[in-house]
């Protein structure tokens, strides 16, 4: 980056606020229309009642933005937590979904707080520990797992009880036996997501397509009288199709949101009651996980994005999150990330500084305090139908088709992750992933010493040239330090990453070192990569690579 760019790189604190204000606020108007569908859906898809996903997005655009080590990041609910998120709800609550939605907070807020003492503990940089493959498939996976469950709600139907192979099973049923006026507006809206993005005129796509969905399920919803299609007395329990909290004598539409209109009852608050036994730690344990990776990947992605080329503050971010997580949970609130589709919106509308983030909750808050007539007016096909869209944009056939490129034991690795989360749970699903990783360099003759130890030297050739010599193998389980010691580097030299004496390299290092040389000569240093007897598992620029027998002799 040269000094004339340097020097537009927007200030931040109370003087990026003071000459940024307008474009932050504008660009975090649009990001509400977007987080306010998802927050709500995304917390029903969890088995959380609708408010907890808005006060998430509340405390992450005025929390968070205060606190991270980003500066166009949006924090809030995503739909990669809808799955741990739920499976809390439903093994700590059982029979009792309110007991479930408040022990899941106390998760929650234990959840935050690791997240807290691992950005205190400089552990930001543990993501490069997952391989790619896994990650993907985990996403994949999750994106699965969503399209089963909402389905169901986007064709107003209740599937029966069960695993969620049986949910699988129930799709055609539910198709047959659809509600034509619910699915007529969930499929629509489904379309509309889908075309929206191919429009051609440019005002039109300003328009956020998740607030057309809303507003035209809304109209929609009036005409067909959704309010009135479905009146029902309930004892104290959770609505399994609207995943909201129903009180006794409550009387209410099965087919629209339900919040309460005055906001402070929406609040509840955690119950720690079960922090001593392992079903709280697995789902502390997986918040934590889950959550952290997404937000670190995301903001990696984000800071790739971002015109100024401005780098975060990984250690900081999470714990930013942490605290976030911490807040949202004592008061109500679902867990947060930093999510890549509003976070990708917020740049693209203009945003300089994390004051839109900011904005963007502010906005909400002000919204579902003056209007909450309008969220009840919402059908939850729509909200179904963003959460089919999402879940099929994480697991589409051009996810599959891009990890594949990049080799068929990365496609291997991808589809055990997706099957082992499907058949699992999503921990022990990554754990299989990772160990079917370690397995296959392994067999690939990676030593044993040289499994989760890396052997590398930097050398000073000069006041302006550096080397890195890679010894051996580098791979997602032992790159760390030398991943440390890269990212360490003066820059503005000229470096030089020998690789040689490599004999096998694995596509997350792989990624990595790509990334880091677009990084590096950006910032003004040069970079280049030798060290070309290396056969690549497949014609992909960022394959794994290892060397033949007879390039070792």
């Amino acid at each position: 980056m040269d000094n004339s760019s340097l020097q537009t790189v927007p200030e931040t604190g109370i003087i990026g606020l003071k000459k940024y204000w307008q474009q932050d606020l504008i660009s975090g108007f649009l990001v509400f229309l977007i987080a306010l569908p998802l927050s709500l859906g995304i917390a029903m898809a969890s088995g959380l009642p609708p408010m907890a996903g808005i006060l998430s997005a509340i405390v992450g655009g005025m929390f968070v933005s205060r606190v991270n080590g980003s500066f166009v990041t949006i924090a809030g609910p995503a739909a990669g937590l809808i799955v741990v998120i739920l499976d809390a709800v439903q093994t700590m609550g059982g029979n009792d979904p309110i007991a479930g939605y408040r022990y899941t907070l106390a998760a929650i807020v234990v959840a935050g707080l690791l997240q807290i003492l691992l950005g205190f503990f400089k552990a930001g940089s543990l993501s490069a520990f997952f391989p790619t493959s896994v990650v993907h498939g985990m996403l994949a996976a999750i994106g699965i797992i969503i399209i089963t469950k909402q389905v169901h709600v986007m064709l107003g139907v209740t599937p029966e009880p069960g695993s969620l192979f049986s949910s699988m099973a129930q799709i055609p049923h539910s198709i047959v036996d659809m509600n034509a006026e619910i699915a007529f507006i969930g499929i629509l809206g489904l379309l509309i997501m889908i075309l929206w993005n191919k429009l051609q005129q440019p005002l039109l796509k300003k328009i956020p397509a998740p607030i057309i969905v809303v507003l035209l399920g809304i109209g929609l919803g009036m005409y067909f009288d959704l309010e009135h299609m479905h009146i029902y007395h309930v004892p104290h329990q959770l609505d399994m199709l609207t995943g909201h909290l129903l009180h006794e004598g409550q009387v209410g539409p099965n087919y629209l949101v339900a919040i309460s209109d005055h906001f402070f009852s929406s609040f509840y608050f955690p119950d720690f009651s079960k922090i001593a036994e392992l079903e709280f730690w697995v789902a502390v344990i997986s918040i934590c996980l889950v959550g952290s990776l997404e937000s670190l990947l995301t903001t990696i992605a984000v800071d790739k994005l971002d015109p100024y080329k401005r780098h975060s503050n990984l250690d900081k971010d999470i714990m930013g999150i942490g605290a976030g997580n911490t807040f949202s949970g004592l008061i109500g609130g679902s867990a947060m990330i930093s999510e890549v589709v509003r976070s990708s919106a917020n740049i693209n509308n203009g945003a300089k500084t994390g004051w839109a983030n900011f904005f963007h909750g502010a906005i909400m808050l002000l919204f579902v305090v003056l209007f909450p007539g309008i969220i009840h007016s919402i059908p939850l096909s729509a909200l179904a139908a963003l959460l089919v869209y999402t879940g099929f944009k994480l697991a589409s056939p051009a996810e599959f088709n891009k990890v594949l490129k990049v080799g068929t034991e990365q496609f291997f690795m991808f589809i055990v992750t997706i099957v082992g989360v499907l058949a699992t749970d999503l921990l022990i699903g990554v754990a299989i992933g990772i160990i079917v990783k370690l397995i296959v360099h392994i067999v690939r003759g990676v030593w044993w010493s040289n499994l989760f130890k890396v052997h590398f030297q930097i050398i000073e050739d000069d006041a302006e040239h550096i080397t890195m010599k890679l010894n051996g193998s580098a791979l997602f389980a032992n790159f760390l330090p030398m991943k440390k010691a890269l990212d360490n580097l003066p820059r503005g030299k000229k470096v030089t990453l020998d690789l040689t004496n490599a004999y096998l390299i694995d596509h997350t290092v792989m990624e990595y070192m790509h990334d880091f040389i677009h990084d590096y000569e950006s910032d003004g240093g040069q970079c280049q990569q030798i060290g070309n007897a290396i056969l690549t598992f497949s014609d992909h620029d960022l394959a794994a690579r290892i060397m033949t027998a007879d390039d070792r002799k």
